[in-house]
């Protein structure tokens, strides 16, 4: 290796033999990676006059950016939303099981629940990095509990809440403190709520739309101060009618500001959406389209009961219930078969399904300079997969965290 190199004596990996997604394009050359970092091979070799000191051949995987899920429960028996005492424990384990979905990092969120809950649960998460003990955490998303009595789908209605005289004062006096949260999930109808997203935007976090009754100008109208994305779209909302589309019309809205777009999140799992309604959605705004796994304890497990958050869950196969109901309540699918199974349902490209899972979730969320992307300079956070789109391996900041058993490189 050249003594000569000007930036980093760090050792620079090449992965050869691959099809690289980059500028919404499988292309066909290879990836550069030193300190957790993509590198631009052209400043390596004419300003450098590096080369590589190790190469890696990818046996014709495509490579991809880590997948981002923005709204997962928990997984493998954990659930967010239970104020546990190995609390830390638990979110250890699925941040860890989760690099095998391809999942690099993740927003774990936290469904409606008494205040005691957020007090106890939200100090105990940090925004931390990825690595070999697991996905990195993005910051919380809270999904609740300033949603609507009629849309409530899995949440309890006994913990749900409105907008009082203190507006922003009562969603500090429920959630404790917002240090670690990136999203909430409220409802756009409630009276106040424009105070409510405007300082939430203030603060940087991102609102959603959701569990909602809204009209589509109560909808703009969030948009307008400061919403910018729609939690898992046509699921607990208003249906389609065409004299007015509720929420789901912000996808094709003309009275979105400019320079703004409403990104929107679907639960690709089969179940939760029909394949033509996802294809309504992907054909209306494509640029917007957000994968979300919805992921709840039982993800992982045999079917069964387990818990979201105050309530009682009956799995059957890829159903989940609230016990004794047939209200739909999360889904225990894993992120690469929403990708795949999105890929299946809509037709689209590889390429558009793959950044459904991770260029869209990281625009939304303003990181894209660094994750859901393989420019050069980001974050070296990236899957081989094979030409089914099946994990073969997953790295986060150019190091490999998990790998099939019968794959080796």
């Amino acid at each position: 290796m050249p003594s000569n190199k000007s930036v980093s004596d760090a050792p620079i990996f090449q992965f050869t033999n691959c099809q690289i997604l980059r500028s919404h394009q499988l292309q066909r050359e290879d990836l550069w990676v030193r300190e957790g970092k993509l590198l631009n091979p052209e400043k390596l070799f004419f300003d450098e006059k590096g080369s590589a000191d190790i190469q890696l051949d990818c046996k014709g995987s495509i490579i991809a950016p880590g997948f981002i899920d923005l709204q997962i429960n928990g997984g493998f028996g954990v659930d967010f939303s239970v104020a546990t005492d190995d609390f830390q424990s638990g979110i250890s384990l699925v941040s860890q099981k989760i690099l095998s979905h391809g999942v690099t990092s993740f927003c774990p969120t936290l469904v409606t629940s008494p205040p005691s809950v957020y007090h106890k649960v939200l100090p105990q998460i940090s925004i931390t990095n990825g690595g070999p003990h697991g996905a990195g955490i993005l910051g919380v998303h809270l999904e609740g509990p300033f949603i609507s009595k009629e849309k409530k789908g899995a949440h309890p209605e006994l913990y749900l809440s409105t907008f009082e005289s203190g507006a922003f004062q009562d969603v500090l006096a429920t959630y404790g403190h917002l240090d670690s949260v990136r999203i909430v999930t409220l409802a756009p109808e409630m009276k106040r709520s424009s105070e409510v997203i405007q300082e939430l935007t203030r603060q940087g976090i991102c609102v959603s739309l959701g569990h909602s009754v809204a009209n589509l100008s109560q909808a703009e109208e969030a948009v307008r101060h400061g919403a910018t994305f729609i939690t898992h779209l046509f699921n607990a909302m208003l249906p389609f009618h065409h004299r007015d589309p509720g929420i789901v019309g912000l996808l094709t809205s003309d009275q979105i500001p400019a320079r703004r777009r409403v990104f929107y999140g679907m639960i690709s799992d089969g179940i939760h959406t029909n394949p033509a309604a996802l294809r309504i959605a992907h054909r209306a705004h494509p640029k917007g389209l957000v994968l979300v796994t919805d992921a709840i304890a039982g993800m992982g497990l045999a079917p069964g009961r387990h818990t979201l958050g105050q309530q009682v869950v009956e799995v059957d196969g890829l159903n989940t219930y609230i016990a004794g109901t047939k209200t739909l309540s999360g889904s225990v699918a894993t992120m690469d078969s929403c990708v795949r199974h999105f890929l299946e349902a809509t037709g689209c490209t590889v390429e558009t399904a793959l950044e459904a899972a991770s260029l869209h979730p990281a625009q939304l969320l303003g990181i894209e300079h660094r994750k859901g992307t393989l420019n050069y300079d980001a974050d070296a956070d990236f899957l081989l997969l094979d030409n089914s789109l099946h994990v073969r391996a997953t790295f986060i900041a150019g190091e490999r965290v998990w790998s099939q058993d019968t794959f080796t490189m």
